[in-house]
């Protein structure tokens, strides 16, 4: 059966998947491919990459492990960012080979292969859940526990044929006085563990006890290790409030990280590599804008150009945020006496009509091109173009404990709340627009961000 060929399926997969790429390369080259020997030359190293950048990345991705439990979007997304990673490896490799084919080669070759490999991967994902559904290729479940939790995982189990998974039992010691929420009739006594591991296929375990038994089971993870036999921990035995953990090491120990979110590490390296080609791009870009606004503001009143502030980044860390000055010298020292004409909630600062704000400074503020030299602080890595706006370290002081977790994700240039009213929003409107972003991260959503910032930046709307 299939299950007891899980490493050839790997292999075979790995095969197609360079096969595949490797057959895109070269179709998609003949119409450009030279016959001189300079340009073969130069070929044959952009052809391997282009080729092997596949299953390495898929590998990296652990997309060649067991998708049995995983969703078909959840599929998507793994063959998505490995198709962008492929994009840039495909064309870095290009240009440092110094390959002879046009600009857009590498790019519509990546394309390509990702179309293949993921015809390829969604007809065995299919092929593969249709044959669990007719009973084949099936593993068999036993279940550690016998009480509600135990129940539920194996409502769980029933309610998704598709998983291909059985459950032959549940094995626990119940209590005197206990009643299970499973049938009696395929409870084992935790006595009977190994003589169940010498007797039946065992394919997994699933910890589903109390965590006031958790010690009682301890006997079933030492045989089941020792047997070879995979051991599922369901995470909510710590606590239903903690988050989904991830496996990572301690030293010499596995241990598992309970992290408010977990994000990709290659979609958060995208992320970074995003943000410094922008912070590039739009310092070029806006130069002029820049120097036209720091001769105004010289020319208009006394102070220098740069407002220079301390401010939050990611978990609270200091660093300095440089802005355009818009406000006379020392007028941050006044900020106590006006604070009955605060207009936000909890414990921000914002006057729509702030006295304290130059002529130069009014229009600089309401299309946010004070903000501008912020594109260093995303350079240098304090801040990303996209994420919470970073607080000031008194705002953070004054955080209730879960408005904290706005500093999980590092501070951005722009954010859900500024293409959303800005000043418009009260400050629970506000945390809760950032949490939504963290939680529901992709770079995806970033980009449609930053679509939608450069319209509501040019509208001025709930700008102070």
């Amino acid at each position: 059966m299939l299950r007891d060929n899980s490493r050839e399926l790997d292999l075979l997969l790995q095969g197609m998947d360079l096969l595949i790429a490797s057959v895109v390369f070269v179709v998609l080259l003949a119409p450009f491919g030279p016959g001189a020997e300079v340009g073969l030359r130069n070929l044959l190293p952009f052809g391997l990459v282009a080729s092997l950048v596949w299953p390495v990345t898929l590998r990296a991705l652990d997309l060649y492990a067991s998708q049995r439990r995983e969703s078909l979007v959840a599929l998507l997304r793994g063959l998505a960012v490995a198709g962008a990673i492929a994009v840039l490896v495909e064309s870095a490799a290009a240009f440092l080979t110094r390959a002879p084919v046009p600009r857009w080669f590498p790019l519509a070759c990546a394309i390509l292969q990702l179309v293949g490999i993921t015809c390829l991967r969604v007809g065995v994902y299919a092929a593969l859940r249709s044959l669990r559904r007719s009973g084949r290729n099936s593993r068999n479940v036993l279940i550690a526990g016998s009480g509600p939790r135990a129940a539920y995982v194996a409502e769980v189990i029933g309610r998704h044929p598709a998983w291909g998974l059985e459950v032959i039992g549940f094995v626990d010691q119940p209590e005197p006085g206990h009643t299970a929420s499973v049938p009696v009739e395929i409870i084992f006594p935790l006595a009977r563990m190994a003589e169940l591991l010498r007797d039946e296929v065992i394919d997994e375990i699933v910890v589903a006890c109390p965590r006031s038994k958790l010690d009682q089971f301890l006997p079933v993870v030492d045989r089941a290790t020792a047997a070879g036999v995979p051991i599922t921990l369901l995470s909510d035995i710590f606590g239903d409030l903690l988050p989904a953990p991830r496996v990572k090491r301690f030293g010499a120990l596995p241990a598992l990280s309970f992290a408010p979110v977990h994000h990709n590490v290659t979609a958060l390296a995208l992320k970074r590599a995003l943000d410094v080609a922008g912070a590039v791009v739009g310092l070029t870009l806006t130069a002029p804008i820049l120097a036209a606004a720091a001769i105004a503001i010289k020319l208009s009143s006394p102070g220098p150009i740069l407002f220079r502030q301390e401010r939050c980044s990611l978990n609270g860390r200091r660093f300095v945020m440089p802005k355009l000055r818009t406000m006379g010298v020392g007028s941050d020292l006044r900020k106590e006496d006006l604070g009955s004409l605060n207009e936000m909630d909890g414990p921000v600062f914002k006057i729509r009509d702030d006295p304290r704000v130059t002529p130069v400074g009014r229009l600089l503020r309401r299309y946010s091109l004070d903000e501008l030299p912020q594109l260093w602080s995303v350079l240098k890595g304090d801040m990303s173009l996209v994420g919470p706006r970073p607080p000031v370290p008194k705002e953070v002081a004054a955080y209730k404990t879960f408005e904290r977790r706005r500093l999980s994700m590092r501070p951005g240039l722009t954010c859900l709340w500024q293409v959303n009213g800005r000043n418009e929003i009260g400050f629970e409107d506000w945390v809760r627009l950032d949490l939504e972003y963290i939680d529901t991260w992709s770079l995806v959503g970033d980009l449609r961000i930053l679509a939608r910032t450069l319209p509501a930046v040019l509208s001025g709307y709930g700008a102070s």
